[in-house]
């Protein structure tokens, strides 16, 4: 189901990526000098975390439409699945499906879902992406919830929670867009514990789910 790639291998295990990323986010089509003065990082350090995010699927680059001379400058966005798409993304969602479907022809008793194909692949690919990311997800259908708990990543980065789980929420919310279907994110479950973790998912439509 994963890379097999270690927690600390993720693109996001570093709080500079994670930073950087949640930067792209908020506005895109940033430049490095924009990242450079927000980050305080040197430039080359600012482009290899941007390519360890871009080789992830997590940005794009593009070169600046410019009508004047000179070179243009390079502009990177988040790959929300919408407006701006990874073909690196896209690659791995189209893989996690065709694994799901897989294992569920292999492995009947995992077919059991009242889920349609669209969503069921949906989740076939937030729950890889998640994996590679060095969680543990444990999806439950019924609930439409993902338990992210224990979150390596805010245990190891406690100062920085609320950033940590915008970024996460964003790459759910792009993942899922990227599958196409009828699922979205509600948000983060309320929790007292502040290692607890759940993401909150709705279906389209359903005036039932907050």
């Amino acid at each position: 189901m994963t890379s097999g790639h270690p927690a600390g291998y993720s693109a996001i295990s570093s709080y500079s990526r994670v930073e950087i990323l949640h930067l792209i986010q908020e506005q895109s089509q940033r430049t490095i000098a924009e990242l450079v003065d927000a980050t305080g990082l040197h430039a080359n350090t600012v482009r290899e975390h941007l390519q360890r995010l871009i080789d992830d699927g997590y940005i794009i680059a593009e070169p600046e439409k410019r009508t004047t001379r000179g070179r243009p400058r390079v502009l990177y966005s988040a790959a929300d699945g919408a407006e701006t798409s990874s073909p690196i993304q896209r690659r791995k969602v189209r893989a996690a499906a065709e694994r799901g479907d897989l294992m569920r022809r292999v492995l009947p008793e995992t077919d059991a879902t009242e889920l349609d194909t669209a969503a069921v692949h949906q989740l076939d690919a937030v729950v890889e992406d998640l994996l590679d990311a060095g969680f543990d997800p444990v999806v439950d259908e019924q609930s439409l919830t993902i338990d992210l708990t224990p979150c390596a990543h805010a245990t190891a980065q406690a100062g920085h929670r609320d950033v940590l789980c915008r970024v996460h929420l964003g790459l759910v919310e792009g993942v899922l867009r990227e599958a196409g279907g009828p699922l979205t994110v509600t948000g983060m479950l309320p929790a007292c514990d502040p290692s607890e973790c759940v993401v909150q998912l709705r279906l389209r439509g359903d005036a039932t789910r907050p």
